[in-house]
């Protein structure tokens, strides 16, 4: 059997991975770049059970433990660790902290514990995407470099793509490109995955801060209320977001860049968290697409009406904790004919319509 997985992200990465593990020949396309796009610029941050109480639950605390197998499984060392995360506020009236953090400023209170070893952790995303495909192909998975430029039917089924000139074929077809999974709509019956832009920095901050993820409500000026997240990395950087905004995707996901002023306002916030970011070398300024639907739920299943064409997208922020179980269930959809570790009717493409392929041609 062969499989053409059309997106080179942690999602794509993870379902070579577990189709290789599978004995099945998997070929993941990819135009710009391994991780390109938000699986090398998100921040890694994994949580067992915050998804609780939604669709999300089982698919969330089976990839939490995947995580942990594969870090033992794989000899590489992409940043997992196990970690202790807190949450509090800064900019508002100063209250004392229940935790001391002394890598942050005196006027952030530090007032949760949202998350232990047991529950939290984190990878490097770029790494560890990267990895995942590495091992996929050692297994005899193939990475190859090209522009998926339409899916080729017959009889209502996918018979392979069309690779810029080429004409590919393949037995199946897996859609993972992140919120460029839109474009696939023109190919395919699929629903609507939009994408929503975050903007991150990177410090060089070394030894100065420790393994100690933080969630803050931060206060910019009067009447504006940012939601950071500081994730300090085993590789001696610190990454942080906070500015999320809604901009028309580029083609290109090479063409993404961030919005003028959006940087500025982080790097004045993260001088203002911490004197330990104040004082660090910025190694990037960046911004990324996340993929969403119109029910915060991702896509993960056969499509509808066509034999032998899979999705695998809109995870939004929980890509990177999410993809090793989509992999897994994805490779056992298509091998075995059924999801068995996760169940994926919350995320049927079927639940949602389809978008038409003619508004798509007019936005574009």
């Amino acid at each position: 059997m062969h499989v053409l997985i059309c997106g080179g992200g942690v999602i794509g990465a993870s379902v070579a991975y577990f189709l290789s593990c599978r004995g099945v020949n998997a070929t993941v396309i990819e135009s710009t770049g391994l991780a390109c796009a938000a699986s090398g610029k998100s921040g890694g941050f994994l949580a067992r059970d915050w998804c609780d109480g939604s669709p999300l639950a089982p698919l969330a605390r089976r990839s939490f433990a995947l995580h942990a197998e594969l870090a033992e499984r794989c000899a590489e060392d992409w940043g997992y660790r196990r970690l202790d995360t807190y949450g509090g506020f800064a900019g508002f009236p100063s209250r004392r902290s229940s935790h001391d953090l002394r890598w942050l400023s005196n006027d952030v209170t530090v007032s949760q514990h949202l998350g232990s070893p047991e529950n939290t952790a984190q990878v490097h995303p770029g790494q560890f995407t990267a990895a995942m495909m590495r091992a996929a192909e050692a297994q005899g998975a193939e990475l190859r470099p090209g522009r998926v430029t339409g899916i080729r039917q017959h009889a209502g089924r996918a018979v392979g793509v069309e690779i810029d000139a080429d004409a590919v074929e393949a037995d199946a077809v897996v859609i993972a490109m992140g919120p460029w999974s839109i474009l696939a709509a023109l190919w395919l019956p699929l629903p609507a995955v939009f994408g929503l832009k975050g903007h991150s920095l990177v410090f060089r901050t070394g030894t100065a801060v420790p393994g100690e993820a933080v969630f803050l409500e931060y206060r910019e000026g009067r009447d504006s209320v940012l939601s950071p997240e500081l994730f300090p990395r085993t590789d001696g950087t610190t990454y942080v977001c906070g500015i999320s905004s809604q901009e028309p995707l580029p083609i290109d996901p090479a063409e993404v860049a961030p919005e003028p002023g959006a940087i500025e306002r982080l790097e004045a916030m993260c001088a203002s968290i911490s004197p330990a970011l104040a004082s660090a070398e910025i190694v990037a300024r960046q911004a990324c697409f996340r993929p969403v639907t119109s029910d915060g739920l991702p896509l993960i299943g056969a499509v509808p009406g066509v034999a032998g064409a899979y999705v695998a997208t809109g995870h939004s922020v929980w890509g990177i904790l999410n993809a090793p179980a989509t992999g897994e269930a994805v490779a056992e959809l298509i091998v075995d004919g059924a999801a068995k570790a996760v169940d994926l009717s919350p995320f049927d493409p079927a639940r949602l319509p389809r978008l038409d392929p003619a508004r798509l041609r007019k936005s574009g």
